[in-house]
């Protein structure tokens, strides 16, 4: 029987992993973005226009946030009236019909990471 040494370096292992898992989260989030702002209510484009993306590097999270001051009712008002294709709950949906995606893109970044 033949014996190869292996050298484990889990500093780097775990540096490299978690550096594609942020990258991940950022995709992930950035694709929230994208589904939602094509499911939120507009009349002129400000609430779309005021999305954005934020990323806790510390923590590794990311969060998409609408800001304006209707933004809350806007996405919980299930009684409001939107145009064909525009939605309450612009942003639940889009989160839970896409979790499987914006899972792969996290998993994908990381695997990636861990190749290099």
């Amino acid at each position: 029987m033949s014996r190869a040494p292996v050298r484990w370096n889990g500093q780097a292992v775990n540096r490299a992993a978690r550096a594609g898992a942020l990258r991940g989260v950022r995709l992930g989030a950035e694709h929230l973005l994208q589904v939602s702002r094509a499911r939120v209510p507009i009349e002129e484009g400000t609430l779309e226009r005021s999305a954005t993306v934020t990323v806790d590097e510390a923590d590794i999270t990311a969060a998409v946030s609408y800001d304006t001051p209707y933004a809350v009712r806007q996405h919980e008002d299930m009684t409001l009236r939107h145009d064909a294709g525009r939605s309450a709950q612009y942003l639940r949906g889009p989160l839970h019909e896409e979790n499987g995606t914006i899972t792969e893109l996290i998993a994908a970044q990381v695997r990636r990471a861990l190749r290099g």
